[in-house]
């Protein structure tokens, strides 16, 4: 009895045990990061970056794990695809990482998928700021999502808008993958719930070339738009569309970050606009991530940043990949690190639990609706 009560304290206390723990193989272990630190996507990087070193911090701070130490090393992509398949391979060749972590951009991981370079590599990764279906099924066997699906997040939006009254439905979407994505994934969820698809208008990727878009939604004048657009174009279509379409209600995917576009046009014109979530709020948030993050913000703050919801995105990809390169021994390999990744079942991050099998690799699925307050903040 008294050894069936000290396995399942053991089993209890998890990665607590070998964070902290040295061993006579210590050593450095390398994480790559290829996202937009340049381009109108530089925020999101700069800021999920942030949030993996955050947590590198917290546990380097304690000891490493297992021993070794954690370093995060990144390359630009400007958040165009094929400089994302060009720096995961000079990355990969250079510095030997164990994972990657904290990619951003449905397109950009498609073309690294359809490259090959992570199957050469056999490198998994963990955590990428992308919610479209085609990279969830059929199961990518190096790909392991932290986020909820678009599908999810937009099926916020529609219950939102169904319980307002809203039936006749705009989307602006940008005119790739990611976009595309999106629209269908509120086709869906528009039918399901018995509301129309008025319009709907696209803009180049990588620009903020609203005006088409604008004018295609606006003449059908809907009563509420889905917005599946980053951050720059969802400011810059909240700003043109706004003056003459007061009442209709605009809802963007969890990829536009709102303080921003609430900086960019201003808090009186960004008031009102909603935006889902797949992370607690980092600042005014009450759950045990959000204590958590807090608390290591100001025990290792870092630079040229806010704490926001992308930063805190950042941190809760590297606490999943923390903990199964805690699982896959002392001197982690990447296919040891594959494995205890498809085992990882069940992992409570403060509240957002996450879980992985070697046939769902769907690893998430919070999500939660917020609206810009009068300060530009995020509020539930």
């Amino acid at each position: 009895m008294i050894h069936r009560t000290l396995a399942r304290v053991v089993r209890g206390l998890g990665l607590a045990l070998v964070i902290g723990l040295g061993n006579a193989h210590s050593a450095e272990i390398r994480i790559g990061q290829v996202a937009p630190y340049s381009g109108p996507l530089a925020p999101t990087g700069k800021h999920v970056g942030a949030g993996i070193q955050l947590y590198f911090d917290v546990v380097n701070a304690r000891g490493g794990i297992n021993g070794n130490t954690l370093r995060l090393v990144t390359r630009d992509d400007a958040y165009k695809s094929d400089e994302t398949v060009k720096q995961v391979g000079e990355l990969v060749a250079a510095e030997n990482p164990l994972a990657l972590c904290g990619l951003v951009g449905t397109g950009n991981v498609t073309a690294l998928l359809k490259s090959g370079k992570l199957d050469q590599a056999g490198i998994p990764v963990v955590g990428a700021r992308t919610g479209a279906a085609h990279l969830r099924q059929p199961v990518p066997s190096l790909l392991f999502h932290t986020r909820a699906s678009y599908g999810s997040e937009i099926e916020t939006m529609v219950q939102q808008m169904q319980s307002m009254g809203i039936t006749d439905v705009g989307v602006f979407y940008q005119d790739d993958g990611f976009g595309k994505d999106g629209l269908e994934a509120a086709k869906t969820a528009l039918a399901a719930a018995g509301m129309k698809l008025v319009a709907a208008g696209a803009y180049p990727k990588n620009t903020t070339d609203v005006a088409a878009a604008v004018k295609a939604i606006g003449d059908a004048l809907p009563m509420g738009v889905i917005m599946v657009s980053n951050t720059a174009a969802s400011a810059a279509f909240v700003e043109a569309f706004r003056p003459a379409n007061p009442a209709t209600q605009l809802i963007a995917l969890s990829v536009t970050d709102g303080p921003q576009v609430a900086e960019k046009i201003g808090h009186k014109l960004a008031r009102g606009l909603g935006v889902t979530q797949v992370v607690p709020d980092p600042v005014g948030g009450s759950g045990a991530l959000a204590q958590e993050v807090r608390k290591a913000w100001e025990e290792h703050p870092q630079p040229g940043v806010e704490l926001n919801h992308s930063l805190l995105e950042g941190y809760l990809m590297a606490k999943v990949l923390v903990e199964a390169i805690g699982h896959a021994g002392a001197e982690p390999t990447r296919a040891r690190l594959v494995t205890a990744l498809n085992n990882l079942h069940g992992f409570d991050v403060g509240g957002v639990p996450i879980g992985f099998s070697a046939d769902n690799h769907d690893g998430a699925h919070y999500t939660e609706l917020t609206v810009l307050d009068r300060n530009g903040r995020p509020i539930k």
